[in-house]
Order: C-alpha cells, then structure tokens, then sequence
C-alpha cells in the first residue's frame, strides 16, 4: 500500500517544471501486489477515511476541498465512487462543473465555484472545478488571452484565501495515456449500456490532446502551493489510481490531527428516566 513519504513521488512542488509525457501513466511502484492483491488495503484506506470523516464531522472545525481533473475518460467519476463509498453522506457534498450557464457567464468566474466550496466539518469533492475556465477556455479559444490569462493568479489568491479561512486544499490530476483514452472510448461505443457516456464531440478534444496536455502543465505548475498543492496520479491502472487517491486523502485528514469534541457533562449524572 502506498505509503506517506512514497506519495512525495507524485506532489508537484511549487516552481516545479513538469513533462506530462514523461511521467508514466501505468506506474504501480508504490504497491508491491498486482490488481487481484489490492482490494483488502483499498477496503482499508476507506475504512481509515470513513474514521477520518467521522472526526472532521464530529469536530466541526477543519474543511477539505478536493478537486479531480483529468482528460475525457481519465476516471474522475470512477475515482469518487471507489474512493469515497464508505465516508457518511452527511458529511460528504461531490459538485460537478459543467458547462456554465447563462446565469453564471453573467457573473465573475469563481461565483458558482465559491459557493460550493466547505464549510465547518465537510468534504467537498470537485469532479471539474475552477480549472476549467481556463483549460477549456484556452484551448477552445472560447475567450482571448487577455480574458484567461490573469485567472491563472486569481486561482491561486482564491486558493490562498479559502486556506487562509481553515479550508485544506488537495488537487489531484488523473493522468492517463492517448492509448488508454482511446481503449476507454472504445468501450463506451461497444457496450450499449454505455452509449450515454459517449459524445461525439469527446472525438474534437481528443484531436486537441497535445494542446491540452499543454495547458495542464502550464496550469499546475502555475497553481501548486504549499496550501493547495497538486498531484499527478497515474490513472491507466483504476485499482492503482484509487489506491494512491485514496492513500492521499486519508492522509491529508490525519495531518489534521483531528479529535472527538470533549462533552461538557459527565456521562455518570444523566439519568434517562
């Protein structure tokens, strides 16, 4: 299973210079088993988050904001539904970020995003976030330069600030090969039971991977901070990405070092009639 110090091998650090096509996408060197050997430490890691939520929700003092991103097919859905299957739906929101709407293109770029964010004793899991609106932009050239460049430090104040206000911020990037993603879409188109996965216009990002496999780089290396760091997840193998994922984020709540709020009664003195 991996373990704490090991993941450092995925955290992109502050400055750091990235080549997405140089980082292998089917690593497994944090696990020493195969697909078959993983499912009792994955059970493990839930259970472990599940304790670890039950404090956060107990405790009402800390927020943990984690954001997903990944190319179409990159597991996003997949990786919620393993990683977080255990934890208390009542202390647990996934906000999904689709295309805007009118009314949201009629305010600044972080007004729906701001107001999904944590409060007191949640996860918050954002499955597309605040990224898009300069990944989709920028590549689609849906708004000039002048429009998407400036969010780039935007980004990072409204991070900074949402730490600032006790919010523990983790950004995970599910990275999978050109090859992977046309074996996935391959599937949606063979299962019918899959069809409504599909859309055709998956086809026109996927003609653009280079150009967005550029913005990501740009945008992690220009949005990992201390508070909200980035890590780049190897995603081809689903067993490995839910492992390190969820290895990540039960580690990220025990630094917390959360405990159950103390009563101010003694138990001995209730007496329920």
């Amino acid at each position: 299973m991996p373990v704490k110090g090991a993941l450092e091998k995925y955290l992109v650090k502050p400055g750091q210079k990235l080549n997405l096509a140089k980082r292998e996408t089917d690593d497994k060197s944090l696990f020493d088993g195969n697909k078959d050997e993983h499912e009792p430490f994955l059970k493990q890691l839930r259970e472990d988050l599940k304790i670890q939520q039950n404090h956060l929700y107990a405790e009402n003092k800390h927020r943990l904001l984690v954001v997903i991103q990944a190319m179409d097919t990159g597991g996003k859905d997949g990786t919620v539904k393993s990683v977080f299957s255990d934890v208390d739906p009542q202390g647990i929101h996934v906000e999904p970020f689709k295309k805007p709407s009118e009314d949201e293109l009629a305010r600044d770029f972080l007004w729906r995003v701001h107001a999904k964010v944590p409060r007191n004793g949640q996860i918050v899991v954002f499955n597309r976030s605040h990224y898009e609106d300069i990944l989709a932009v920028r590549v689609k050239n849906i708004f000039p330069k002048s429009v998407w460049e400036p969010r780039y430090q935007h980004i990072v104040d409204f991070e900074r600030m949402l730490a600032d206000e006790g919010t523990t911020i983790v950004k995970i990037f599910l990275h999978i090969s050109k090859d992977e993603q046309k074996e996935r879409l391959q599937s949606r188109l063979d299962n019918v039971v899959k069809h409504w996965k599909f859309n055709p216009d998956d086809l026109k990002d996927r003609a653009r991977w280079d150009d967005f496999q550029g913005v990501y780089e740009d945008l992690i290396e220009k949005t990992s901070a201390e508070c909200a760091p980035w890590y780049i997840v190897p995603s081809d193998r689903k067993w490995y990405r839910n492992l390190v994922v969820a290895r990540i984020i039960v580690d990220t709540l025990k630094d917390l070092d959360m405990k159950f709020p103390i009563a101010d009664w003694m138990a001995e003195d209730i007496v329920i009639d």
